[in-house]
């Protein structure tokens, strides 16, 4: 028996040095190999012209226009690839249009490794589905394997926008780190309530504490985000 053809996946990514994290992100999935990247629209139109492919990997922000627009311009071409979105836009009206284009899941960036292997092990199920439904429950599953299992609650006190904003401050100050003063100055929280996320990102594997020493008294802690492995 021979083994499955692997998923091919364009990735489009207007940053080289993402372009090139995202191709080493999809190449370690197991069932999936990158064919092709492009960095614009004209780019991946042109790639596609070449090589057809089963996924795009879509940054949304291109120089040379919005990513949904060159997924509009590949349905009316006749491509028909599904598209899993990577931006950093928050908008929810894009991701109901992106729905009706084939955008089958969003990556909002940043995100690591894991984040990204588990949309692709989840699109890996979806595709493999095959055979008629003998129910609505069979339905049912098989477009919930598309779905992000829901986040783990966080500890009590801790709220997900303010996570949100101690990590990009300390994603900003990689390599270097900072303190939870210097934390509690970029982000306006107090050093108390700073520090509580700085330990939960230690925690959770996010981000290492060590000690800097050379002032007088206890050396001070600082913490340095983990980049994905």
């Amino acid at each position: 028996m021979t083994d499955p053809q692997p998923i091919r996946v364009l990735v489009v990514e207007d940053d080289p040095v993402a372009a090139d994290a995202h191709v080493l992100y999809v190449n370690r999935v197991p069932g999936f190999e990158v064919t092709a990247t492009a960095h614009t629209a004209a780019e991946a139109r042109r790639a596609l012209d070449k090589t057809p492919v089963d996924l795009i990997l879509l940054d949304l922000n291109l120089p040379d226009g919005h990513g949904l627009a060159l997924a509009r311009t590949l349905r009316a071409a006749g491509h028909r690839a599904d598209v899993i979105a990577v931006t950093s836009a928050r908008d929810l009206a894009v991701v109901r249009e992106g729905v009706s284009l084939g955008v089958v899941q969003y990556v909002l960036k940043p995100f690591t490794f894991a984040t990204l292997r588990d949309r692709l092990t989840r699109y890996a199920e979806f595709r493999a589905a095959a055979g008629e439904a003998t129910g609505q429950d069979e339905v049912d599953r098989a477009l919930a394997t598309l779905r992000a299992p829901a986040p783990a609650a966080l500890p009590k006190g801790l709220s997900g926008p303010t996570l949100e904003k101690v990590t990009r401050t300390l994603q900003d100050a990689a390599p270097d780190g900072l303190t939870a003063a210097a934390t509690a100055d970029t982000t306006g929280l107090s050093r108390i309530t700073a520090r509580r996320y700085l330990e939960h990102l230690v925690t959770t594997g996010r981000a290492a504490r060590s000690p800097q020493y050379g002032h007088v008294g206890r050396p001070e802690l600082i913490y340095r985000w983990l980049p994905p492995a």
